[in-house]
């Protein structure tokens, strides 16, 4: 990742840009992933229950506005 600073543009500024940028790449999210080694059965299980709360999320959420 690369950020060039512009003429006159402050230190502060210029670092706050880049770190944003490098948040919205997923850098650090990917960096915190791979820290330690996870095993496939675990990997399995975890997206299991991310997929079982995006369900009930939808789920609570299609509800509530059917009140509506």
């Amino acid at each position: 990742m690369e950020y060039r600073l512009d003429e006159g543009e402050e230190l502060d500024r210029a670092l706050k840009k880049f770190r944003r940028k490098v948040q919205r790449a997923g850098i650090f999210r990917d960096i915190k992933k791979n820290r330690f080694y996870e095993k496939p059965s675990e990997a399995k299980r975890r997206k299991m229950k991310a997929a079982e709360r995006r369900r009930k999320r939808r789920k609570r959420r299609a509800s509530t506005r059917s009140w509506s």
